[in-house]
């Protein structure tokens, strides 16, 4: 399964890359977690969750990011803004990059902002 997540984050960044996207670090693993790809938008430090869904038995690509996800990835966010002290000031966001169905032919969905209510 760490493959398929492989090809969908590589898949993830290429598409942010085309749009502008500039990658600062990959897979970044803390005590709370890994951060998929941690990425600048011009001044803006964007870190990305990458979520893959075949079926929607048990809801989309979007639904699976629970509160309790979000919380591990802010804290993971918080670490490496530590380890990084250059960009610790920098605005932030969260973007989520969905795909569901086949593998081959999943839909991708990009979700700038993503957890902002």
């Amino acid at each position: 399964m760490r493959a398929l997540g492989n090809v969908f984050e590589r898949r993830a960044c290429a598409e942010l890359e085309r749009a502008g996207l500039k990658l600062l670090d990959r897979s970044y693993n803390t005590r709370y977690g890994e951060l998929d790809l941690v990425m600048s938008d011009g001044d803006i430090v964007v870190f990305v969750e990458v979520r893959y869904r075949k079926h929607a038995l048990h809801g989309t690509a979007a639904e699976s990011i629970t509160a309790s996800k979000r919380l591990k990835l802010i804290k993971a966010a918080e670490l490496w803004l530590a380890a990084h002290p250059k960009k610790s000031n920098a605005s932030c966001r969260f973007d989520v990059i969905t795909f569901d169905g086949q593998a081959d032919e999943a839909r991708c969905a990009w979700l700038r902002n993503a957890f902002e209510t």
